[in-house]
């Protein structure tokens, strides 16, 4: 697993801009193509397509935020199936996150407080949970926190039949690491584990993503996909401040969509093939004739990249039936219900994309080919 975590980032970087030089003059929108590294990479016909959901949507997501009557895509199968947006921080849990959990004037300020705020959502990665914890208990603090209180309203919740995990990951029962019969009973301990290991200050202190991941990944049932979401998460707070560009680690749904857009990786290990696909990505567009709306001019990083090779090894199953994954799963589960409420971006001040959001400014189409 080290290999798969550890990002040769000078390497894979130099990967993508001679990707980029190769094919600068080819715009054939159906065209094969080799990507030179290590070896070649050949890829399959849901390569295209990843760009093109990528493209696509964003676009639903613009035609959401400008208040456009539905439908707002004509691709069948967004607009019957449940897809996560582009960029990861636009989705309806981050978004609550970032605005709702992290960023509350009324709450604390102080690293050790938003840690708990952001582990104790992100263990359950479920908005009603979070908004019943807040009606039985009031504000949410790690001063006020006492496992009994949060332990009963959960307990209640579970034996009225409600469900208080998200579906989106599963979180480990840790039992045996932390000796309790219920799954949210060792989830609380575990945060209070971190707490007492001063985890936050450590954060705070950490030199890279990777060497954050790393800390969290320490904790038993923590295991490498949690840990890569757990420090993009902390890494929309103030706690750190890390690019997006610095580190990634592909999820099971990723590989799988990897697996389905390269027939052959050409000597590129998986995160390798996320980073040469975030450093093409204006090129590829452009080859492919599609006109993308970048997130207020922040390109996509390796996490969105990351998510939407999860996202087009869904789509693939619908589009490109005859091209399996190593799970071999055939349906998309979840339907998509539209959603009239309007949406009001809101994203984690150090990006500096709140004023030009205020400011209606437009989306950019095409961004400059550099890191955010």
């Amino acid at each position: 697993m080290k290999e798969s975590t550890r990002n040769r980032s000078a390497r894979t970087r130099g990967a993508g801009k001679r990707a980029e030089a190769e094919g600068a003059s080819d715009h054939r929108p159906a065209s094969p193509v080799v990507l030179s590294h290590l070896a070649p990479a050949m890829i399959s016909e849901v390569y295209e397509s990843y760009w093109r959901f990528a493209a696509e949507r964003q676009a639903v997501f613009f035609r959401r935020a400008r208040a456009e009557a539905p439908p707002w895509t004509r691709d069948a199968v967004i607009e019957t199936y449940k897809f996560t947006n582009a960029y990861r921080a636009s989705d309806r849990v981050s978004q609550y996150l970032i605005r709702r959990v992290i960023y509350r004037e009324d709450l604390p300020k102080s690293h050790a407080e938003v840690f708990f705020r952001i582990l104790l959502f992100k263990l359950f990665n479920k908005i009603e949970t979070w908004e019943m914890l807040e009606r039985a208990l009031g504000q949410i603090t790690f001063e006020g926190y006492r496992f009994e209180r949060f332990n009963a309203v959960l307990e209640r919740a579970k034996a009225a039949g409600r469900q208080i995990y998200s579906a989106a990951y599963i979180m480990p029962p840790g039992a045996a690491a932390y000796g309790c019969p219920s799954k949210h009973q060792n989830n609380l301990l575990m945060l209070e584990r971190m707490m007492a290991d001063r985890l936050p200050d450590r954060l705070a202190q950490a030199n890279s993503m990777q060497d954050g991941f790393e800390k969290l990944r320490s904790y038993p049932t923590i295991g490498d996909f949690l840990a890569y979401q757990f420090i993009i998460d902390i890494n929309y707070s103030e706690i750190t401040d890390f690019s997006e560009m610095d580190f990634v680690v592909p999820g099971p749904g990723a590989r799988d969509g990897l697996r389905k857009c390269f027939r052959d990786p050409g000597g590129l290990n998986e995160p390798e093939l996320i980073r040469l696909m975030a450093d093409i990505q204006e090129r590829e567009f452009d080859r492919y004739g599609l006109e993308f709306e970048s997130l207020w001019g922040r390109r996509l990083q390796l996490i969105d990249c990351q998510n939407l090779f999860c996202e087009v090894d869904k789509y693939a199953r619908v589009v490109h039936p005859n091209v399996s994954g190593k799970t071999g799963r055939t349906r998309i589960k979840q339907k998509f219900q539209a959603n009239l409420t309007p949406i009001k971006p809101f994203y984690p001040p150090k990006w500096k994309l709140n004023l030009k959001i205020e400011s209606g400014a437009p989306p950019v189409a095409r961004p400059a080919a550099t890191g955010a």
